[in-house]
């Protein structure tokens, strides 16, 4: 994977601050699944453009992790600006596979694949992808989108 822009994966820069970091000055590994979380709501914002705030609090639907499986490849520091992305691999009835990566100077620091499921705040359960969601799901998985995105 490299941070060549493509328009079927979401691209953010990141700051590696001192809070996310263990005493030897790298990242201490649950932060990755924060930033990752990060990730899903950036790119519901800025590339599906739902609002993601208005999704839990008016939509009453969530997105949390159901399963998580990662490669620590290299450590990340404080200080450096490593890369975020995320491509949608699967889309299933009630949950989507996300591949996730950080990279700094296009060398992997992490690969995760992510499962969230779409979770009903009403009904307490997994619940079937909305259409309206599917529809922008399928649309940036398969790069018809109008343009790449890289938030920094």
């Amino acid at each position: 994977m490299t941070t060549e822009t493509r328009k079927d994966v979401f691209y953010s820069d990141m700051l590696v601050r001192f809070s996310h970091c263990d005493p030897a000055g790298i990242i201490f590994y649950p932060h990755y699944f924060v930033m990752f979380n990060g990730l899903v709501e950036d790119w519901f914002n800025h590339a599906l453009e739902i609002d993601y705030a208005d999704f839990i609090t008016t939509r009453r639907l969530g997105l949390p992790m159901v399963n998580i499986k990662c490669d620590f490849v290299a450590p990340s520091k404080i200080g450096e600006i490593i890369t975020l992305t995320l491509r949608l691999e699967r889309i299933g009835n009630s949950s989507l596979t996300l591949a996730t990566h950080a990279l700094l100077d296009n060398q992997m620091r992490i690969a995760a694949q992510l499962t969230l499921c779409v979770y009903s705040f009403e009904s307490g359960r997994a619940v079937p992808i909305p259409a309206d969601l599917r529809q922008r799901f399928t649309d940036f998985q398969q790069g018809r989108l109008d343009h790449p995105w890289r938030q920094a």
